[in-house]
């Protein structure tokens, strides 16, 4: 068992330190936010995750896992910070790997071991992490070892997937991948797999999250065309992978989190070949506005009306809004574009009066976010235009037609993840258009 500095408590930080804990491991949860730390030390576990609370409990109360505000040396760093995506440069934002690098710098130790969890831009570990660690006067790959280990899990069930996923490790040389192998195998039930560098590690993960934004793109264009041919896209779709070598995604609203719509433009900071990639990403974030074009073709109109959206977290039954398409929509339908003015009349009169954007409710049963003006079903669809469902929530798929008929003012439904039953909703006197 060795010694273990987790930089970083969040979405995946966290379930890792309480993982090696659990596992025999001395580790050290550090974390730069005060009110984390704070949390977290008193037994308040700041991530909605299903079982995390007992899995973090166990390892605080086993004495394995400590929580702390200062980083401490240990035979192993592992960096799972953040990197916030810039959405008008379209680049990762690497300030938090560079300083967790520094923050290890004063305890760095020969025959030490850093590894790089976080989702980065090819060359990271090697081009941006290495520089600063060998500050400390320690050269990578020879007198501590450097690695890269994507982490590949899915939020909601996050403490399996570290356990049962395989993982893909590159170090900077042989003896790095090797050091971080050791580590892994600790716990990891799964194959690990190794690659020449880190670099082929961090371009593995990103093709990964690519490959999956770019085939809900081609289920979001195929929803597209579908419409125009008044056919079921989704039974389309279903009998188009009867055929052995054919997997095509589900259309829906976007995609979100923290991986799909940011990961393949990473794969491209460094590079001037994206261009299917760039086409799939503009075709899933331009679902909002399909979908608005929906609305306003349903309801003659958008000018006055009151949507309901249901659903904030991007994915089902979690409440992680990172990305979120029911965000983006809202956003869309309340934008400054909504509520433009008519041009002046032709006689040079008084210009028409502008355009009202529309009323947005919010509602999520599994969001907590106090900044989001969230309400619950009944007050969130009452005297409604229309709902538009925007993640797959159990909650949602066992709404009442009946009760919710009763609370809106209009019949139309626009289920994006297809989770209702079309029948029971048509029978309540509901147009619902699924995409």
């Amino acid at each position: 068992m060795s010694t273990l500095c987790i930089h970083g408590l969040g979405y995946i930080g966290l379930p890792t330190a309480a993982m090696f804990a659990n596992y025999g491991h001395d580790v050290v949860g550090y974390d730069t936010s005060e009110e984390v730390v704070s949390r977290l030390s008193q037994g308040d576990v700041h991530i909605d995750e299903p079982g995390l609370r007992a899995f973090v409990t166990q390892a605080i109360e086993s004495d394995k896992l400590t929580i702390s505000n200062e980083v401490v040396s240990a035979k192993y760093h592992i960096i799972c910070v953040p990197t916030p995506f810039d959405r008008e440069s379209k680049e990762a934002g690497l300030e938090y790997v560079e300083s967790a690098g520094e923050a290890i710098v004063p305890h760095l130790r020969p025959g030490d071991t850093v590894i790089l969890e976080s989702t980065v831009p090819p060359g990271t570990t090697a081009d941006v992490l290495r520089p600063v660690l060998e500050e400390s006067t320690l050269e990578a790959g020879k007198d501590f070892a450097l690695a890269h280990c994507p982490e590949t899990v899915l939020p909601g069930d996050i403490i399996t997937e570290l356990k049962q996923n395989a993982r893909i490790i590159g170090g900077v040389n042989g003896v790095s991948t090797e050091a971080a192998v050791r580590l892994y195998e600790s716990f990891v039930e799964a194959e690990i797999h190794t690659t020449a560098d880190a670099t082929t590690a961090e371009f593995v993960k990103l093709i990964q999250n690519t490959f999956r934004d770019a085939n809900i793109a081609i289920a979001n264009e195929i929803a597209k065309l579908s419409h125009d041919y008044e056919i079921d896209s989704r039974e389309a779709i279903s009998l188009a992978n009867e055929h052995p070598r054919v997997n095509i995604h589900h259309p829906g609203p976007g995609v979100g989190g923290h991986c799909l719509p940011v990961d393949p433009w990473f794969l491209g900071q460094n590079s001037e070949k994206l261009d299917l990639i760039k086409h799939a990403r503009e075709v899933n974030d331009g679902m909002s506005s399909y979908i608005i074009d929906i609305l306003d073709e349903e309801l003659d109109g958008l000018e006055d009306s009151t949507i309901a959206i249901l659903g904030v977290a991007y994915k089902g039954n979690v409440g992680d809004t990172r990305e979120s398409p029911g965000l983006k929509l809202a956003r869309e339908l309340q934008s400054p574009a909504m509520q433009e003015e008519e041009p002046a009349l032709a006689d040079g009169g008084p210009q028409a009066d502008p355009v009202k954007a529309p009323t947005v409710t919010l509602h999520d049963p599994h969001v907590t976010d106090q900044t989001l003006q969230l309400s619950p079903l009944e007050e969130a669809v009452d005297d409604a235009d229309a709902i538009v469902v925007t993640t797959d929530h159990d909650e949602f798929e066992e709404m009442d037609p009946h009760s919710v008929g009763r609370w809106m003012d209009g019949d139309l439904i626009v289920d994006t993840k297809a989770i209702l039953d079309e029948h029971d909703w048509n029978t309540e006197g509901f147009r619902v258009s699924r995409i």
